[in-house]
């Protein structure tokens, strides 16, 4: 299968601390560039406090889904942004319309099934007796709407016409595990011809769904992907092994494969032997679900907007940081003159960083100062457009 460069940007405008390319979204006839995520979205119920599940009286409830999760990275990115599956015809799956469309993300080509049910997990946190242990997570989901998804789904009118839109179409191997019918789905956007979409994969390792399964697909489905995102615990799981130059020997065709190193790096393993590595920020971490979904988030909308590799890593960094603080699967962004300063940072002045809370500092006064150098020149073209006759 043939494949292309991926995009680069000849015009621009800022947006989020980088500047987006028009050249795709012109020829869509808008100014945004249309990224489409396909997978399953479950229901999240959660203790309210941080107790053991069978003493928790309480249980709050929210939504979650790696696929949905990247696609409301990328809508508060700027990105024409929309989700692709099924949920039941139920509470929980009003739940999720909901909460994805308050989010901006698109959910024309989204399917209620009347007999399934919206798949459910319950994430319970770290305890205080045991704060070493992490959160852990317990899935509901065999038999879900979801899991119905099928080849029929690209036959949806609505889905035709956003994958047809779309400069980028985001996969992962969750979906492929959920049922034979979803493999078929995943295998088919994935070998489709390109039409100058981007197809990424982000591995996405479940242990529970590939138990007695055959766990070579990912390896096939990974080389069909343009771009692979995998981390390197899931790597030795996925593809047995972690060794950068074997990796990509077993997925030769993707244009990238990018290592995620956890609290260490992230790597960019490009097909023309190009290696880019980026140093993770220092986190006070919180909480670490759903932080490969922003990392995923970053590094695509750099990637479409035009930039190159380490600019790419450091914004998923940053997207990644922000949910690594937070209790939830995505956390607050930085305002476009903050990112900027630290995307165009030193390899020092990135080094000195800290986020905790949601809030970056760092020990280096210049980064601080660019940001407010470059609000104070915001504000005053602000200021001269409403005093302009």
């Amino acid at each position: 299968m043939a494949r292309h460069a991926l995009i680069r940007p000849r015009k621009s405008l800022l947006h989020w601390g980088c500047r987006v390319p028009l050249d795709a979204a012109e020829e869509r006839g808008n100014f945004m560039l249309s990224a489409v995520c396909v997978g399953e979205t479950m229901a999240m119920l959660t203790p309210a406090k941080p107790v053991p599940l069978h003493q928790a009286t309480e249980l709050h409830c929210g939504i979650g889904g790696a696929e949905s999760n990247v696609a409301m990275g990328l809508a508060a990115m700027g990105m024409d942004s929309h989700w692709v599956g099924r949920v039941g015809r139920d509470g929980f799956g009003t739940r999720i319309l909901d909460e994805l469309s308050g989010h901006g993300v698109g959910i024309s080509g989204v399917e209620i099934d009347p007999g399934r049910p919206t798949g459910l997990y319950v994430k319970i946190p770290a305890q205080a007796s045991n704060p070493d242990g992490g959160s852990s997570v317990l899935y509901y989901r065999q038999g879900s709407a979801a899991s119905a998804m099928s080849l029929g789904t690209l036959a949806n009118p609505a889905v035709a016409r956003l994958l047809e839109g779309a400069a980028l179409v985001h996969l992962s191997g969750i979906t492929a595990a959920l049922s034979p019918e979803c493999l078929e789905l995943t295998e088919a956007i994935l070998a489709a011809p390109r039409q100058g979409r981007v197809l990424s994969f982000d591995v996405n390792w479940r242990a529970a769904l590939w138990t007695g399964r055959d766990r070579s697909v990912l390896r096939r489905l990974a080389n069909l992907a343009d771009i692979v995102l995998v981390g390197k615990d899931e790597a030795e799981h996925a593809f047995g092994t972690t060794d950068e130059t074997e990796l990509r020997r077993l997925m030769p065709d993707p244009a990238v494969v990018v290592i995620k190193n956890e609290a260490i790096s992230a790597i960019a393993l490009e097909r023309d032997g190009t290696r880019s590595e980026v140093p993770a920020l220092s986190v006070d971490v919180l909480e670490p679900v759903g932080a490969g979904d922003s990392f995923a988030a970053g590094y695509l909308s750099g990637i479409l907007f035009g930039l190159d590799q380490k600019a790419s890593l450091r914004r998923g960094h940053v997207a990644a940081a922000c949910t690594l603080t937070v209790h939830g699967d995505r956390g607050p962004l930085p305002d476009a003159s903050r990112l900027s300063a630290i995307l165009d940072s030193t390899d020092a002045e990135w080094a000195a960083i800290h986020v905790a809370g949601g809030h970056f500092t760092t020990q280096d006064r210049s980064l601080q100062d660019q940001s407010l150098q470059d609000r104070s020149l915001q504000d005053q073209s602000l200021q001269d457009r409403r005093t302009a006759p």
